[in-house]
C-alpha cells in the first residue's frame, strides 16, 4: 500500500508510454520479418517506394518555393509572412506523409501539438509560426527526400523486373530506411511537444467538466431553492395582505407556518448545493473530517482511515473528496455490499486513495456509474484512476493525485 501507483502502472493519455506490443508501442509498429513471400506487407512497402518519387518531387518544389520566396522577400514586408505560411502549410505535408507512412509501413508516431496561441496580434503570431521547429523540420524532410525517392524508384522498379525473387529483402530494407527518415523528422520533437498536445487534451477534459457543473448548479437552483423561495414570497405576501384586511389570526398562523416550513427546506437544499460546490468542514478541518462525514451518508458501513501529517493544496483536497464522495454514492446505489473502506495517505510527492467494497463488483470504466468522468477528472491533474471489480466482487478502487503542498501556492490576494 506504500507503493505509489506510478512506479507499478503504465503512464495513460495521448503522450504516455504504450505497453510492449501495443499499437504505437515499441513492438506495435514493427512489421513481420523479411521472407521470400509476397504478402500483403511486401506490396504495401512496394508502393509506399514507387510513390516516394512522385510525392517526393512534390515536396522538393513546395520547399525550394516556400524557401527561396521567403527568404528572398524579407527585405520586404511580405517576407516573413510568406515564411511563416509556408511553415504552417508544411505542418499540413507533414500529417499526411505520417498517414502515408501508417496506412503502407504500419509507423504509428504521435502528431505533433497545435502551435501555441500567444499574445501580441499578428507579430505574436507570426513568431510563433516562424520558429515552429515541426515545420522546419518538415522542411528539411522533405528537402532530402527527392534523391532518396529516386533512388527508391529506381531500385523497387529494376526489382521488379529483374530481382523479382529478392524483392521482399529489397523493399524491407529501403522501407526501414523510410520508417527512420519518418521517426527522426516527422514525429514531435521532445516530450515537452507530447506534453503539450496531453494537456490540451487534459484542459478540453476540465472544461467539460466545469460547464456541466455550472449547468447542475444553475439547474439545482432554479428547479430547488428558487422554486421554494418564490412560494414563501407568495406565501408571506398573503400573510401581509389578511393580516391587513383583519383576516382571522388562524389563517395567518397557519400560512406562517407553512411558509417557515419552506423556508427550513430551502435553506437544506442551499446547504446540500454549498457541500457539493465545496464542502465547508473540507475547507476547515481537512479530509479526515470531510471523507468521514460523507461516509456517515453512506447506506453501507464504511471504515475511514486518513494517514496524513499535513494537508495537499485546496485543489487536490477537492478533487479528492469529490472522487471518494461519488465512489461512495455509487457504492450506495449499485454495489449491494454490507461494507466498505477508504483509506488515503501520502507516498512520496503523491496522494493515494483506495475505496473498497465487498459488493456484486462489475464496475468498469464504461459502465455509466461516473468512472469514466472520475478518471478523466484525475487525468486532467496528472493523476491516475484503476478500478479492480471482476463479477462478484469485491471492488477496489485506487487513485493517484500529484502532492501539491499548499505552502507552493501563492497567497490569496
Amino acid at each position: 500500500m506504500t507503493e505509489s501507483l506510478s512506479s507499478t502502472l503504465p503512464a495513460a493519455g495521448p503522450g504516455g508510454p504504450a505497453a510492449p506490443g501495443a499499437p504505437g508501442g515499441p513492438d506495435g509498429d514493427r512489421p513481420p520479418p523479411a521472407r521470400l513471400a509476397y504478402d500483403r506487407h511486401t506490396w504495401k512497402e512496394t508502393a509506399h517506394l514507387l510513390a516516394n518519387l512522385p510525392v517526393a518531387l512534390v515536396g522538393f518544389v513546395y520547399v525550394i518555393t516556400v524557401v527561396t520566396l521567403g527568404v528572398g522577400l524579407t527585405v520586404t514586408v511580405v517576407g516573413l509572412p510568406l515564411l511563416a505560411a509556408g511553415l504552417l502549410g508544411a505542418r499540413v505535408l507533414g500529417r499526411l506523409e505520417r498517414a502515408r507512412a501508417r496506412a503502407l509501413l504500419g509507423v504509428r508516431v504521435d502528431e505533433p501539438s497545435r502551435l501555441p496561441r500567444r499574445g501580441g496580434g499578428f507579430l505574436g503570431r507570426l513568431w510563433s509560426a516562424l520558429k515552429d521547429p515541426v515545420g522546419w523540420r518538415t522542411l528539411l524532410y522533405g528537402f532530402v527526400r527527392l534523391p532518396w525517392g529516386v533512388v527508391t524508384f529506381v531500385v523497387t522498379l529494376v526489382s521488379l523486373l529483374v530481382l523479382w525473387p529478392v524483392l521482399p529483402f529489397i523493399v524491407r530494407g529501403l522501407s526501414h530506411a523510410d520508417r527512420a527518415m519518418v521517426r527522426g523528422l516527422l514525429c514531435p520533437s521532445d516530450e515537452l511537444e507530447r506534453r503539450i498536445a496531453e494537456l490540451e487534451s487534459d484542459r478540453g477534459v476540465v472544461v467539460d467538466t466545469a460547464a456541466a457543473d455550472l449547468r447542475r448548479i444553475e439547474r439545482d437552483l432554479h428547479d430547488g431553492a428558487q422554486a421554494r423561495l418564490v412560494n414563501l414570497a407568495m406565501g408571506l405576501g398573503l400573510a401581509k395582505e389578511k393580516l391587513l384586511e383583519g383576516q382571522a389570526d388562524e389563517q395567518v398562523a397557519a400560512m406562517v407556518e407553512e411558509a417557515h416550513g419552506e423556508v427550513k427546506l430551502a435553506l437544506q437544499e442551499l446547504r446540500d448545493l454549498a457541500r457539493g460546490i465545496h464542502p465547508a468542514v473540507l475547507t476547515d478541518r481537512g479530509l479526515d473530517a470531510a471523507l468521514s462525514s460523507v461516509a456517515s451518508r453512506c447506506t453501507v458501513p464504511v471504515r475511514v482511515d486518513v494517514d496524513l501529517t499535513e494537508r495537499p493544496a485546496p485543489a487536490i483536497e477537492g478533487i479528492a473528496y469529490f472522487t471518494v464522495s461519488e465512489l461512495l454514492q455509487n457504492i450506495s446505489k449499485h454495489s449491494h455490499a454490507r461494507s466498505a473502506a477508504v483509506e488515503v495517505w501520502r507516498t512520496d510527492e503523491r496522494l493515494l486513495i483506495q475505496v473498497w467494497d465487498d459488493g456484486r463488483g462489475g464496475a468498469r470504466l464504461d459502465g455509466g456509474t461516473g468512472m469514466k468522468g472520475l478518471a478523466d477528472r484525475l487525468g486532467a491533474v496528472d493523476g491516475l484512476f484503476v478500478v479492480d471489480s471482476p463479477e462478484g466482487g469485491p471492488t477496489t478502487v485506487t487513485a493517484e493525485l500529484p502532492w501539491r503542498d499548499r505552502t507552493e501556492l501563492p497567497a490569496a490576494p
